[in-house]
């Protein structure tokens, strides 16, 4: 899918080896081993929970 039309920025996320596993393990178990539609459901979550007002994992 080309979406060169929308404008988005670009992000860049540095993952370490814990979120790397997790990842994969969405990936593997909910997204036929697509990696890219498990960040997305795992950004999709943290921004459900900030819009909530519920801490997030890098808030202390």
């Amino acid at each position: 899918m080309h979406q060169d039309h929308l404008d988005m920025e670009t992000v860049t996320l540095e993952l370490d080896e814990g979120e790397l596993e997790r990842i994969d393990d969405i990936a593997f178990a909910d997204h036929r081993e697509n990696r890219e539609a498990a960040i997305r459901e795992l950004l999709d979550q943290y921004l459900k929970r900030r819009a909530d007002g519920e801490p997030t994992d890098d808030e202390d």
